[in-house]
């Protein structure tokens, strides 16, 4: 499954940083981080991940939670979503 986490800090970037550094090299197990990106606007970064369940994508949102808020939406292919449609 493909999950997009949004993203506000709840301390200082530097302090994010570091944390995000620590919590890549021990991801729970089955998480794939496909991208993670710094924004402007009303988040303050976005991370695209795959998870092999909601269960697990929670996880990763619980280990954050002290730093950052999130709001984690469940992302479906194009092509599937299409799919759906026939």
């Amino acid at each position: 499954m493909i999950f997009i986490a949004l993203i506000k800090f709840r301390k200082k970037a530097k302090d994010v940083a570091e944390f995000g550094k620590k919590l890549m090299q021990n991801l729970p197990e089955g998480v794939k981080i496909l991208g993670s990106y710094w924004t402007l606007g009303r988040f303050d970064a976005v991370w695209i991940y795959e998870a092999p369940n909601e269960k697990v994508a929670m996880q990763l949102g619980i280990e954050a939670g002290d730093l950052m808020q999130t709001q984690t939406l469940v992302a479906v292919s194009r092509d599937e979503a299409l799919k759906l449609l026939m």
